[in-house]
């Protein structure tokens, strides 16, 4: 997707449409917004009936010049639609002072997305790096090859270097590490580097219940934690679909991230 200080650069001319409010069941929260231009779209306030009023409402201010306005929309039948809540839409013409005000608001909430950390630039680690690019969490994919991994959304930075599992260090509390190098040594370093930080919110290992069962032997050889094991997410991607093309993994690692970074 554009990013938004692309967007608005490239589109001058542009409403802002903001969820002021929202009661009872609605398609957005409070804050959801969208970005709305005479020819184009940024962003979403839950599509359907309401999204369509409120781009009419939007693109007539803008041909019309007329000023800021909001629309209290009540979500029933006389709209077609019966999610059955109330939305309080903002209208506010994007001038310069609040384009700069609005792409600050979004790096604000940028900064707040969880960390996510994908140890391997391999195939799998490509395809997860672009099934989460789109998603609310801060993407970096680590590698240690001098690949040049074709295709990466924007948004996803991509860190090479010499020693992976220091790279455990960076990620901020309550992200997650998911580990899919090319050697099963550097996995289980980067594992147990992993598994020392009780404030990751998920620590993931691509393999089978035999790595598993050799990462075990190895973590109590080399003196670490048994029970640390207990918060070790290997196989990842659950247990209904054993499906191994890369790109069904992703969706199915990046489903499993979600439910715990999100919640």
């Amino acid at each position: 997707m554009t990013p938004l200080p692309a967007f608005l650069a490239s589109h001058p001319d542009a409403v802002l449409v903001d969820v002021a409010e929202a009661k009872g069941s609605t398609p957005r929260e409070a804050g959801a917004f969208m970005v709305v231009a005479a020819d184009a779209l940024f962003g979403t306030i839950g599509g359907g009936q309401l999204e369509f009023l409120a781009i009419d409402h939007a693109r007539t201010l803008l041909a019309s010049g007329a000023p800021s306005s909001t629309l209290d929309v009540p979500l029933g039948p006389e709209i077609g639609q019966c999610c059955g809540g109330r939305t309080v839409l903002a209208f506010t013409r994007l001038d310069g002072p609040a384009r700069h005000a609005l792409i600050d608001r979004q790096a604000k909430l940028e900064t707040a997305y969880p960390d996510v950390f994908l140890f391997g630039a391999g195939h799998v680690g490509r395809a997860l790096a672009i099934a989460l690019a789109p998603l609310p969490l801060t993407v970096t994919l680590v590698e240690t090859r001098d690949l040049a991994p074709d295709g990466l959304p924007h948004g996803v930075a991509l860190r090479r270097v010499a020693v992976p599992e220091a790279e455990v260090a960076m990620i901020r509390p309550g992200g997650a590490a998911v580990i899919l190098t090319h050697d099963h040594a550097l996995d289980f370093l980067i594992a147990r580097q992993a598994l020392a930080r009780p404030d990751l919110a998920y620590v993931g290992m691509i393999g089978s219940a035999t790595k598993r069962a050799t990462f075990a032997r190895w973590l109590d050889r080399e003196g670490g934690d048994p029970a640390a094991l207990d918060r070790l997410v290997l196989p990842i991607g659950g247990s209904t679909l054993r499906d191994k093309r890369p790109p069904v993994i992703a969706a199915l690692v990046a489903a499993e991230l979600l439910t715990v970074l999100l919640a």
